[in-house]
Order: C-alpha cells, then structure tokens, then sequence
C-alpha cells in the first residue's frame, strides 16, 4: 500500500542474524588461525566463574557464542531465529522482538547459573535458549496452525504448534530433573543446556501472558479537582477529539496509511486500536478499486 515511501529498514531478524554469523566467524578464525578461541570464552561465554568475578554481560553475550566444532548448532539456530523471528516481527515489531530475545537468553542464563552454582558446571554458549523462547511465543500466537518438521532433516513431520512446544517442554524438564540437577549426561546430548532452555522458554511464557497485551503509552491521570456541572456552559456537549481521514485526497490517506505502517512496524500490529484497523482495512479496499 505504500507509494513513493522510504524503503524500509532492516529487519531486527536480519540484524541479529548477521551478528550471530559474524560472531561464529570470528571465533573460528580466533581459534584456527591463532588457536586463541579461549580468549573469545573467558570474556563472553556463560560460566561460574566468570559471573563470579563480575563478568555479568555473559548473561546476554553467551547467545551469541557457539560450539566451533559442532555446525549443526549455530545452522539449528540461524534457521530458528529465521523462520520464527519473520513470522513474530511484525506481530511485536523490532523492538519489542529484539528484547523478548535478549530476555529470553538472559533468563536461561540465569537459570542455568542458579543449577551450577555449587559446581563447575562447565560453561555455555549458543542461542538455543532465544529460539526456545521465540518458539513457544509462535506456538502462543498460532496454536492451532500445522507446521511441518523434517526430523532427522528427512522425515517430513506436521504438528501443531501448541502440542510441538508442549513435548519440547516436557523433553527438557525430565532432561533438567532426570540429568542436569543430577550432575548425569543427558542422553539428548552432552553438551545440552535444559536449564537454559526452560528458562528461555518460561521467560516468552510469562511475556505472552501478562506483558504483551499491556499498554505501554501512558494515559493522562484525571484531574483531583474538577469543576462543578453547572459551571459549564450548556449546550451540545463536545465531541471527542477523533482524527478523521480524509478519503477524497488521495495524499492525505497515503500519509494516515503510511503512519499507521509504521506503528505497526515500531509496535507490532497488536498496538493499533480498532480504529485503525478499520481504516487500514477501507484504505486497502479504496486503493484496489482506484
């Protein structure tokens, strides 16, 4: 619907994709080349000790961090945070998108440090916990819509959402309470992070129930003291301040158009009232009949 507009920008996906690449790159050449990869873990990968001696920013930069000798992990990511962050975009928008990821890591980090407190615990790396968390909002969102799965990149599987996210939870609880509380190695893989899993995906839970549906803009508090009725003048009581768009000029509903494309893309499609909803949906039938 937009005519002679600025293109748009790039996508937070696209972003966070690109920096998830470039991440894996420099670590492999820090590590092959210079055989320093070391370097890249102690100041930016999830570990006891590093959250001990004051590292607190391992709690976010851990997701951007992956297992160099295993491809599989960053490709599972990328393709998680591809598919499902296109689809979640323009319900949250950019930002919104941006911190429930960012949230979602920092909650599984949290919680896997709260498991292996008292131990080693080794360290983590990956962005599994994100894409958990960006899957259980999908399945939030769509409960109810197929989606196919190759399992073992070969057998095509079709699922709904509600029921794939419900048996990814159970998978990782009894791989959390069966093995990783109990020091054993997971039989889903060893280097496996169930606590980092379960707290990305309880973080975008919790988001969906209490927070999505929040208005965030502030509403004018009402005033202590008001004037009495009979001081007012009397008359026709004034009409609300309603912007109204006026559908004659062709430019003044591109531009009411236009502001409403960009809340959407800076808030999501959840943030318009029904009043732009219902003049987005005459727009887009006046400019197909013209």
């Amino acid at each position: 619907m937009r005519d002679n507009y600025q293109p748009q920008k790039t996508s937070v996906v696209a972003w966070l994709l690109s920096v998830t690449v470039a991440c894996y790159v420099i670590q492999f050449v820090f590590l092959r080349w210079f055989g320093a990869g070391g370097i890249l873990e102690s100041l930016f990968a999830l570990s006891v000790p590093n959250l001990k001696t004051g590292k607190v920013w391992t709690l976010l930069t851990y997701g951007a961090l992956h297992d160099t000798s295993n491809l599989l992990h960053i490709v599972a990511n990328l393709l998680g945070l591809y598919f499902l962050g296109r689809v979640l975009e323009p319900l949250l928008g950019s930002k919104r998108l941006f911190w429930v990821y960012a949230g979602a890591i920092i909650a599984g980090g949290m919680l896997w440090i709260a498991t292996h407190w008292q131990g080693s615990g080794g360290m983590v790396v990956g962005a599994s916990a994100g894409v958990a968390g960006l899957f259980v909002l999908f399945a939030c969102f769509h409960p109810d819509q197929p989606i196919t799965f190759l399992l073992f990149f070969f057998l095509p599987v079709t699922l709904k959402p509600k029921y794939a996210a419900f048996a990814l939870a159970v998978i990782e609880l009894m791989g959390f309470l069966f093995y990783e509380v109990m020091g054993a190695v997971s039989p889903f893989g060893a280097s496996i992070a169930h606590s980092a899993h379960l707290g990305g995906m309880a973080a975008a839970w919790l988001y969906f129930r209490f927070l999505h549906n929040v208005n965030w803009q502030r509403t004018p508090a009402k005033a202590d003291i008001q004037l009495p009725r009979w001081f007012g003048k009397k008359g026709k009581a004034s009409e609300p301040n309603v912007q109204k768009v006026n559908v004659s000029s062709r430019d003044d509903l591109r531009a009411e158009v236009d502001r409403i494309l960009d809340k959407i893309n800076s808030q999501g499609f959840g943030a318009l009232t029904a009043e732009e909803k219902r003049r987005l949906d005459e727009a887009k039938d006046l400019l197909s009949r013209r």
